[in-house]
């Protein structure tokens, strides 16, 4: 499960130096820093436009009480963002650390959110495309959910019948007599215990 806080930056590499932002906020007659709010009611009507679900904004800011970062606290030392979502069923992360402060970073990702959407108007390639390059990627090593492995939907709390069920039906397909593979039947096997330990 990704958290919000601490930041739970993915399998991608990291900016050696990081720049200051053009982003802001019209204020009296200048621009203004955009503060952390603002950014995260920029990114989240982004990500409501583009379709997204289950979203994490994932970042060193510690968070209100309704999970989004708080404004008004000290610039963390890696002003990273990770924005975390699904889209049309597949897991997708957007990644920012571009510039030096937490703000400017939303600000890009919903940015580009933008950009990407403005894009499909021309016909050229669907949403889903465009995002391909941003599947969310498991660390390296690291074990797929066991929603996901039995494909179980991440809200929906299966019983251990229908886990058992559902384990039968992949088995088959999955097991090296049926054209499937150890390694493919070894993680079946996991993704069964932690179903049946989590809730079934």
């Amino acid at each position: 499960m990704v958290e919000a806080y601490p930041l739970q930056w993915p399998n991608r590499p990291r900016k050696a130096t990081r720049r200051r932002a053009t982003f802001g906020t019209v204020k009296g007659y200048g621009k203004a820093p955009l503060t952390v709010a603002e950014a995260v009611e920029r990114l989240s009507g982004e990500l409501a436009r583009l379709g997204a679900r289950y979203v994490v904004i994932s970042s060193n800011v510690e968070l209100r009480r309704d999970g989004l970062p708080r404004s008004g606290q000290k610039e963390p030392a890696d002003p990273g963002v990770a924005v975390y979502f699904q889209l049309a069923g597949k897991p997708h992360c957007l990644p920012c650390d571009t510039f030096d402060r937490v703000a400017d970073n939303m600000a890009a990702i919903a940015g580009h959110i933008k950009a990407v959407r403005a894009q499909e108007a021309y016909g050229v390639a669907t949403i889903a495309e465009s995002f391909a390059g941003f599947v969310a990627l498991p660390p390296p090593g690291a074990a797929r959910p066991w929603r996901e492995v039995m494909g179980f939907s991440p809200i929906h709390r299966p019983g251990s019948q229908e886990i058992a069920e559902r384990y039968r039906r992949l088995a088959r397909d999955k097991h090296p007599d049926a054209g499937g593979s150890q390694e493919a039947m070894a993680e079946l096997n996991a993704a069964r215990d932690a179903a049946m330990k989590e809730g079934g």
